[in-house]
């Protein structure tokens, strides 16, 4: 059983499980009752999952120093880059989807400032090197850039909440993913930067 859990090619399973069903519409071109098509109606989902996946990315940090003995806590913070890599890859997904539903340049450029559509295209431009830079070549390649240059993922998280806010307008959904995430920040901001404080767990 420990040797199932700690393969990745289970875990990149498990990521991928929610794609099962999107790809599964989009080979069939089913799209939902209400008429819309199968691309629009993926967008959500796929920006969802992308969302999903990059907060238990970040909160990985917080939870480590919250409970530093956890041997769940140090598997997670040593498998952290597979959920930003997935995050990365619903987001690939979402964009991809949502060019094909606009159908064409311009009537993406028509509403590219837009604050909800902006946002999400920030947010994706930040992905895009986090994504990229996701491997061992990379680490070792960037050496001390490397992690300044992840670190841009909390401007891509702010990036990520205003999208889905302006994008659904609606705050309810978008708070219950991100309220949590805030609090565990700012718990780790305390627990680093407290007089006192000693230096946190290390893990890429």
């Amino acid at each position: 059983m420990l040797t199932i859990l700690n393969s990745r090619y289970f875990l990149w399973a498990l990521l991928a499980l929610p794609s099962i069903p999107m790809m599964a519409a989009l080979i069939g071109g089913a799209g939902p009752d209400d008429g819309r098509p199968v691309t629009e109606a993926l967008l959500h989902p796929t920006g969802e999952f992308a969302a999903r996946f990059m907060i238990i990315a970040m909160v990985i940090s917080p939870f480590r120093l919250m409970f530093p003995k956890s041997r769940f806590w140090f598997w997670m913070a040593r498998r952290r880059r597979y959920f930003g890599v997935a995050a990365f890859a619903y987001a690939v997904l979402h964009t991809v989807l949502y060019l094909v539903d606009m159908g064409s340049l311009k009537a993406v450029l028509g509403e590219f400032w837009s604050l909800g559509i902006w946002t999400g295209w920030l947010a994706f431009f930040i992905f895009l090197p986090l994504g990229l830079t996701s491997n061992d070549v990379s680490v070792r390649a960037l050496g001390r850039y490397w992690r300044p240059l992840q670190r841009s993922v909390y401007v891509a998280a702010i990036a990520t909440l205003l999208h889905w806010i302006f994008v659904h307008n609606n705050l309810g959904p978008a708070l219950v993913h991100f309220l949590p995430l805030a609090a565990l920040e700012a718990y780790r901001v305390f627990r680093l930067y407290r007089p006192g404080a000693k230096p946190a767990p290390v893990s890429s």
